[in-house]
Formats: C-alpha cells, structure tokens, sequence
C-alpha cells in the first residue's frame, strides 16, 4: 500500500534532520571533581537555554586529561590546574582559541567535629594522619605540597599524609573518621559544610594560584564554545560564587 505523500516527506525530513541535531545538541564536559556542585548546576541552567544537552564526567584533572590523550570523547576539558590543560594544548588536543580561566580557589584544612579555629597548621595537621591529593599529579595535592613546603612544614608532617586520587576521596576520609584533617579547597568545604568545619585558610601567597582553566577539545562540537561563554559569562560566575569559587585571577581567553 503506497503512504500518503505527506506521510513519506515528513519522516525524511526527520530522518535527514535527527544525525545532524543529535551530534549538535549534546556536549560531552570532563571537569575536576572539585567542580561537581558548580558544574552540575551551570549544566542544569544552560539546558535550560534549550541550546544543549550537557554530559558532564568528573574525576581527577590528571585522569581526565590522560582520558583526553587516549581518545575519549571529550568536547570541552575543564581542569583544576594549568599544568594539565597545557600539556593538553601543548600536544594539539585543545581549540587553543577557546581556552579561557573560568575560577579560582583557596586552600584549607578542614576537620570534622568540633574544633576551635586556629591559625597554626603545625598544630592542625600534628595531631595524626591527614589527607591531601596526591601531590604527584592531583592540582589539590600540588597545592598542599607548595603550601607545606612554603611553612617550612612538609619534611616534618610528609609521614603523617594520606594521598587520595582526587579532593572528593579526601573529604570521605575525613567526614568518616579516618584522619584528624583534610587540606582541600575552600569550594569543597562549603560543598559539605554541615560535615566538616573549616580551621585555616592558606595565605594565597604560599602557593600557586588555583586557577580552573576550560577549553574546548580539537574534536569538540561547535556547541561546546558557547557552554564555555555561558560558564565565563555573569550568569556561570554567579554559579561558581554561590558554589564556594572565586573569581579567576585574569577571566580571560589565553592568547
């Protein structure tokens, strides 16, 4: 039985339309676990713009960068330091144009149940086993090593550390009991700030800048720039201040 003319036209106009709507329409988001709240929220807001379906996978920058080496999917990258996003340019798998800083963090200790806020992280740390990233490829760890090192502390309390995958691992460790205290970002105690308690911010000076720089990958989708505008944008910046995050030092696309 032959299909009425309208019939057949309007399921090739379907057929024809879906593989270039679909591949348009969904953008892939590697980010540091770090950003899990912010992230999730700002992909929340921007499906709302109706431009994009956000997927977003959170782990480590070190992991997701190596993931983005070996062929993962990835349409935009969006990490916890500089140091992973400029091995990733630097080796041809970013849009270089499109790398902007999107953030920017503190370094704290943080303990769980009641503690008196003290401004020694000799004492803070002393007490037992604390956790940090792993500071031979987690940004967190590689800011806690310098923080450390920076005091004149990392010698004395190297034994005492516990090195977790990534910040999240950390906070675990502590909110269950098994260490006295965690250095994380300040972001990630607000994140849980019902659990654990923040007892000291490290000066910014004893340390790199955390920075959170993102970008879109070589293969990314042509949408994937405009989720990195959204994120850059006043409503994205609102996100991240709500969320524990301060504004990146500079804000600007690299040159």
């Amino acid at each position: 039985m032959r299909k009425p003319l309208a019939v057949v036209m309007a399921m090739f106009s379907m057929l024809a339309a879906a593989p270039a709507g679909f591949a348009a329409d969904r953008i892939t988001v590697f980010a540091a676990a770090s950003m899990k709240e912010a992230i999730d929220a700002a992909a929340e807001a921007y499906e709302r713009t109706g431009d994009a379906e956000i997927v977003v996978s959170f782990a480590a920058s070190s992991v997701l960068a190596r993931q983005i080496e070996a062929g993962a999917p990835a349409d935009v990258f969006i990490s916890a330091n500089q140091d992973w996003m400029d091995r990733l340019e630097e080796a041809g798998f970013l849009r270089a144009p499109s790398r902007r800083d999107i953030a920017g963090n503190e370094l704290v200790i943080v303990t769980a149940g009641p503690m008196p806020k003290m401004a020694d992280p000799r004492v803070l740390l002393g007490r037992g086993r604390f956790v940090m990233g792993d500071p031979g490829h987690v940004p967190a760890g590689i800011y806690a090593k310098a923080a450390l090192e920076c005091l004149g502390l990392w010698e004395t309390l190297r034994n005492d550390a516990v090195f977790a995958e990534n910040v999240r691992v950390a906070l675990e460790f502590a909110r269950r009991g098994e260490v006295t205290a965690a250095i994380v970002y300040g972001s990630d105690q607000k994140a849980v700030s019902d659990d654990l308690a923040r007892v000291h911010t490290f000066a910014a000076d004893c340390h790199p800048p955390i920075v959170y720089p993102a970008a879109a990958t070589g293969k990314a989708a042509a949408a994937a720039e405009g989720f990195l505008d959204f994120l850059s944008g006043a409503e994205g910046q609102a996100i991240f201040a709500r969320y524990g995050f301060a504004p990146a030092a500079k804000g600007q696309v690299h040159e």
